[in-house]
């Protein structure tokens, strides 16, 4: 039997024991009694939010900021996260690229009139660059901050954008509520087009682990056909990078088959805990945020 706080009490089949359920009415997920894995130790020096083993994650809908809940295993919220999309400057940033392409492509088309397609297709070319280089250097940049409640009050982490603009790779420095980097994420594009994957960098540089598409079959299909109505759900195996584990599986990140974007956090498998908890929190986040999913 389980009971959820909204009132719900479920009595459930001796084979979904100790399983992480969803309830049908709140959608809050659930921890069914009986087995249960090994107790993780705590973390005297991380805070509370974070000495977990799972975040559960729902994204807010008909927002202007990408805001997420982040909740315990148990239902109960935990932290609360929020990523700015600026509309009113990044409409400004569009304008004016706008102006600056067209008077590239005025200026060509003066200088060379009658001068054939090839000359036509340039100013075209160049046109498009100087779009792109203007409309990417002046959106602002999109940092992340995790709260430790909607109040806003007090900062717990932050994901800060490197760059505004990213040609091969783009990276995100992880810090804590006092400003000390405690990781580096990045993500290489070239190393996208098949498969996505995302880097986890210690301060010093050494990479420690890495996310990546659970599949390289779907992450094909997901290429060819979409999310095709959530069935092609994009998940990430987190994957340790560091030493004598070097390619053992930390954990998941999972997209819930929901209307609404829901994702799990399981890091149950890094019973050592060599990935931390804060960053490997600040990764999911942008696993879906980062790859505007």
């Amino acid at each position: 039997m389980v009971a959820c706080p909204c009132g719900e009490v479920y009595e459930l089949k001796p084979e979904y024991a100790g399983r992480l359920l969803e309830c049908p009415v709140c959608g809050r997920h659930l921890r069914a009694a009986g087995a249960r894995g090994p107790v993780r130790p705590a973390t005297p020096d991380l805070d509370p939010a974070f000495d977990r083993d799972l975040f559960l994650l729902r994204e807010r809908v008909l927002t202007i900021r990408s805001k997420y809940e982040v909740w315990g295993e148990d239902g109960t919220p935990i932290l609360y996260v929020e990523r700015p999309t600026f509309p009113v400057r990044t409409l400004f940033a569009y304008v004016l690229a706008v102006l600056a392409a067209s008077f590239v492509f005025g200026q060509t088309a003066l200088r060379g009139p009658g001068l054939g397609p090839l000359f036509d297709l340039l100013g075209y070319l160049l046109a498009g660059a100087t779009f792109l280089v203007v409309a990417t250097s002046a959106r602002p940049r999109r940092h992340v901050t995790v709260y430790r409640d909607e109040s806003r009050r007090e900062v717990l982490l932050r994901v800060l954008q490197d760059q505004r603009v990213a040609v091969l790779v783009r990276t995100y420095t992880v810090l804590t509520g006092s400003g000390t980097a405690v990781a580096r994420l990045s993500k290489h594009y070239i190393h996208n087009v098949f498969r996505k994957r995302w880097y986890v960098e210690a301060p010093g540089g050494r990479r420690v682990a890495m996310a990546i598409e659970d599949s390289v079959v779907l992450s094909l299909l997901r290429r060819l056909l979409g999310p095709l109505f959530g069935v092609l759900r994009t998940n990430f195996l987190l994957v340790d990078m560091g030493g004598l584990a070097d390619g053992t599986v930390l954990g998941e990140f999972n997209r819930k088959f929901t209307l609404l974007d829901r994702y799990v956090l399981d890091l149950k498998a890094d019973a050592e805990r060599r990935l931390d908890r804060r960053v490997a929190l600040a990764l999911g986040i942008m696993l879906d945020t980062g790859e505007g999913r």
